[in-house]
Formats: structure tokens, sequence, C-alpha cells
């Protein structure tokens, strides 16, 4: 059965046009990493090749990432009409126990500096995804990184932030050496349109394309090439250099983390929504969570309700909160004890118990995680400790909700709430004619970041998504080769057995909050990919804190406290206050929201790229 979307039901007009495109479409979140996703599919790449030079790209470009972050990954397979899913994340180093941090003072890991480093993972993630299901060797789809590290004209939003963050950059001997090039000016960091080069950062790409091309030279198939880069990366000299400069600078990371540690293949999770199979990433991401809403809210007639009526908006908002209290509780690394109960928590029948729960008149603000062992015939072993937390909940402490890295002190401000809403993790979403499908999330080493020495690399700052106390979650617990329950959260659908949506977005605990409105945009409200990527969107802080501050109080959530845009009738407004809402304001209400619709009916790509930021897209 062909699929077509329906005229949208309200015009409206967006800011940006769609794509629209026949034979591929790149789309990530800076313009010179697309035309690198661009370049690849001209060279007659598929869309692993050119997610994954996108990628390359985008950590190069410090898009709030570097080389040292994490990547995850969901893939369709055309041969075999799956989806797959890759781990890519990095896990906690040896020493890294709750003990160790708490003896150091924290309530939870750093936030900044090498402390706060898991082993990294996009390197082992593009080598992966490429030798396993692309088409070129690593030196044509890391060459456009590779330019780009010998010196490119840098952006104002990354050169800007650097200058923000120079203080901090300054700690580190490796990060100020490569950021800020005009020490002792009063701007130290480069001027938007300076030529920037990373000449560390290039030397490392040369030794693993070097590690490949003598793989070759031997006579090693594509594959076997590739893994020689791999290799060389997380077993050789850079390894070498990596480890000996993190632990330099105070870091715990060993060679023996980065040698026994590799990227993973996993059965992504699944739910259908009237029809619909919406995939995400297991319960080490928060991806199960928007699967977990959309289970809820099929019990509701969300079209009656009216798209962001006051109605909608509350059971939008009392649904994902739900949601979010299991996330906070339940989700955690599945290769670790305790065995998360994911099975009943993505229950319908589960789902169906908690849509009864639901406060219909009122904003719920005692909402915690719910009980699924039930449905998965078990018992469960926290019931104890969950009846504690309901209490605890009620506590409505104030805290930042803006992640501590989107420079919290300055929140407040207009231009660095939207420079939060821009920023904070980049997304890759790829397709091609052949059916090859890429969402990607990346994130990690974001600036301001510790550079391991002279490999260039920026360390990542996610072990600070981990907990020190098992009463916040026992499943997410710090231990060295543990992967942190993190916010990241690529997804894709598939209706009538093909592919409907590949999408993604950055902007830590609101990724599946802006993703589930979107989704429901196109689904419910026949938005276009990209209507429903600019709609305004609504914000709940009703939930624990993944990134920034390091105590409890900085973590804890804001029961009642949404973000609505300023657009928002005065009527919406007036309800929601009567249901009990702390509300505010602003025009961007959303991360951006990258994404590909595929119409089978004219056998076309639609592009959809949110107007808020950089994010940007190709396509042929």
């Amino acid at each position: 059965m062909l699929f077509l979307m329906s005229l949208p039901l309200i015009a409206q007009q967006t800011q940006k046009p769609p794509l629209h495109a026949k034979n591929w479409m790149a789309i990530t979140g800076k313009p010179l990493a697309a035309t690198a996703g661009a370049t690849l599919f001209q060279q007659g790449g598929n869309a692993v090749d050119a997610a994954c030079a996108m990628l390359a790209a985008t950590c190069t470009m410090w898009d709030v990432l570097s080389w040292g972050g994490e990547t995850q990954a969901l893939i369709y397979n055309p041969k075999t009409k799956k989806v797959i899913a890759l781990n890519a994340m990095g896990v906690a180093p040896t020493g890294a126990t709750a003990a160790f941090f708490r003896e150091k003072g924290y309530a939870f890991p750093p936030e900044y500096g090498p402390l706060a480093a898991t082993t990294p993972g996009t390197p082992g993630g593009i080598c992966f995804m490429l030798a396993t299901y692309g088409t070129k060797s690593l030196r044509e789809v890391l060459a456009p990184a590779m330019e780009l590290a010998a010196g490119y004209p840098i952006d104002a939003q990354t050169a800007n932030s650097i200058e923000r963050n120079k203080e901090r950059i300054k700690q580190w001997s490796y990060s100020k050496t490569t950021l800020l090039p005009h020490l002792g000016e009063v701007r130290e960091a480069p001027r938007a349109g300076e030529i920037f080069v990373q000449q560390d950062l290039l030397n490392t790409l040369q030794k693993m394309v070097e590690a490949e091309q003598q793989a070759l030279a031997k006579g090693a198939d594509r594959k076997t090439a590739i893994m020689a880069a791999y290799d060389r990366f997380y077993k050789g000299d850079i390894a070498d250099e990596f480890v000996r400069a993190c632990q330099e600078q105070g870091g715990l990371i060993t060679k023996k983390d980065l040698s026994t540690w590799k990227p993973q293949w996993e059965e992504p999770l699944m739910t259908n929504y009237k029809g619909i199979e919406v995939y995400k990433l297991q319960s080490w991401t928060q991806g199960p969570v928007m699967l977990q809403a959309l289970n809820i809210l099929e019990n509701f007639d969300l079209k009656k309700m009216g798209y962001n009526s006051a109605e909608y908006i509350h059971t939008i908002y009392q649904s994902m909160n739900m949601a979010f209290a299991d996330r906070d509780f339940y989700y955690g690394d599945p290769g670790f004890a305790p065995a998360e109960p994911i099975r009943g928590l993505l229950s319908k029948e589960y789902a169906k118990q908690r849509a009864t729960q639901l406060n219909l008149l009122q904003n719920d603000i005692t909402i915690g995680p719910g009980d699924p062992y039930p449905f998965q015939q078990e018992q469960n072993p926290f019931a104890a400790l969950i009846r504690k937390k309901a209490i605890d909940l009620n506590d409505s402490s104030s805290r930042n909700f803006v992640p501590a890295h989107d420079s919290a002190a300055i929140a407040q401000a207009s231009e660095a709430y939207q420079d939060r809403l821009w920023r904070g993790t980049t997304s890759v979403e790829a397709a091609d004619k052949e059916g090859w499908v890429v969402s990607i999330t990346p994130s990690g080493g974001w600036i301001p970041a510790v550079i391991a020495g002279k490999t260039g690399v920026g360390m990542s700052q996610r072990l600070q998504s981990f907990v020190l106390d098992s009463t916040l979650n026992p499943f997410n617990v710090i231990a060295p080769g543990k992967r942190p329950r993190v916010t990241l959260t690529p997804s894709f659908a598939l209706k009538d057995g093909k592919p409907f949506l590949s999408f993604a977005v950055q902007g830590g605990d609101t990724q599946d909050q802006n993703l589930l409105q979107f989704f429901l945009n196109m689904v419910e409200f026949n938005m276009t990919v990209q209507q429903a990527s600019e709609a305004a969107n609504i914000n709940s802080n009703q939930l624990w804190l993944s990134l920034g501050g390091n105590t409890i109080k900085d973590r804890k959530p804001k029961p009642g406290n949404i973000l609505l845009n300023d657009k928002t009738p005065e009527s919406v407004r007036q309800a929601l206050t009567k249901m009990g809402y702390k509300i505010s304001y602003d025009d961007r209400t959303s991360g951006p929201i990258n994404a590909i619709f595929f119409d089978w009916k004219h056998g076309s790509f639609w592009g959809g790229s949110s107007n808020h930021g950089e994010d940007y897209g190709i396509g042929w």
C-alpha cells in the first residue's frame, strides 16, 4: 500500500522551504558538514558513507561535539528490511566508581574536565558503520573532515562559543593551544570567517587513513583495512597519546579501557502507534521515553483536542511526565544488573494503566515512576523505594533547567537561551534511492572540552549522566565499563513495511519531548515535514536533569514548569495557569529538528530542517 501524506489541516507557511529529492538526501547541523555528505553521495556512496562523512565533519567543526564523544545510530537496511541499532557510547573508565566521586565531594560526576570523560565512541562508531554497511574507504569518507581540519572558515556560532568559554578552556593546555589562537588579545577565540586550523587532529585522521591504506597494500579487504584504522586509534600510537594526555591532565582512562571497548550492534526497541512502527535505541538512552509516551497517548483523541489547545498541551505534558519519571528511575545500561523492566515499560497494558492515572484537570506534581513489573509477570524489587520517591517529588525546590554546558549563568538572556536551543548535540540524517537510511544523534566533547594531547581530540563529558546514589536510579549508578544513560535519541519509523520517517533533534532532556510532538504534528495534524519541524512545541521541566549541576538541588524536577511559545493564545495561557502550571515563554521552544519523510506515491524524499540554528540539508 502506497502512502502519501494528506494536505495539512492547518495551512502553515514555513520560514525555510522543504527539501525535495529523488536520489539522495543529506541533512545535519552545519552547512559545510551537509556538503561533506553530498560529496560522498556524488562520488557514488550510499547513505551510510554520507552519514559517516557528515559525522566526521561535524566532529571536526565542534558542532557541540568532538571526536572523543559518543555516537548512536539507527540504520535501515533495505536488503533485510530491518532497522539496526548501533551503540557507540563510550564507557566509564577504570576507577570511575561512586565511592571515588563521593570522596571528592561530588553528588554527580563532574560536568567538565578530564574526570567527566567516558572512553571515546565516535571514531569506533564511524569505523563500524562504514565497514559493515558502507561502500567507500575510510580515506574517502574522512577526506572532507581532513580538509576541514587543515583549515576552514569557522562559523560565528562556534567561534563565539569558544570565546564565551575561554576562561575554562585556559585550564587545559592542549585545549588552550588549539582553540585560542589569539591569546593575550581582547578576543582570544577565532573570529567568524577566520581560517581555523587543527593540525593535531589532522595528523590523527591521517594516521587512521595511513593504517587503512597500509592494510590494503598488504592485501587486506576493505572491511579489514578499515578496522586496522580502528585498531590504531584504540590500541596503537593514537591510543598511547590519548591515554598519556588524559592522565597527565588528571583523567582516569587507561590503555586497557580503550583496547577492550568496542561498539555494539543491538536490536532496537519499537512500539506501534496507529499502524506506524516507531523505533528507538535501548534503555541506555532516553529513547524509550517517546515510545512510552506514544503508548499512553494512544488512549486519547488528540486530533479532537486540537493542536496545542490547553487540553492537548496538558495531556502531552502529563504523559511525558509519566514516561520521564520511568526514565529517571528505570533506565540504564542493559549490560549491567539489575535488568531494566523494559518489556513491562513498553507494554500497551501498562500504558493503559498509566493513562487512567492521568489527572485530566490539574497538573500532577506527585507523578513518579510506575510499576511495570506486573506487566512482565514479575514483582518489583524497588516498590518501597518508589513509594518514597513519590513523596520526594513533592519537593519543588528550584533548579536550573538549562544544561550547564549551555552557559547556565546567562540562560535568562534571550540570546543565550536561543543558543541553548541551537546547540547541545547535533543530528545526522541520510537516505538514498537504494533504500539505505541513517539517523544519528552524536554528541560529547562539546566546548569547553579537554583536548587529549597531540591527538587533537576533545574528550567526552558524558559521565555526568550517571548517578552516584542508587536511590535516585538503581540502574544507572556509575561503574567501570558501564555506559551512562544518555539523552541522545535518533528515531525511525516504518509504515506499511516501508520507511516512513527518519528524524532526530539536539537539546538534552528536551529531545524526546520535541520529537514526540514533531511526530504527532505529522501523524495527527497532517503537517508536512518542514511544517512539523518549525511548529511550536512545549517543554516540561518536571523531570530530573541529565546534564549540568553538581548537587541534588541542581538536578531536581520543577513540577508544573512549562515552556510555551510566546505566540500561545491568551485563552490557552489562562487555562493552563488555572490547571497549576508555571509558564515561561520564548519564540523558540524546540531544538533544531532534522528529518526525512518518504513519499512513496511520487518516489521522492521530503526533507525537513528546522529554522532554529544552522542545520542544513542538501538533496538531489
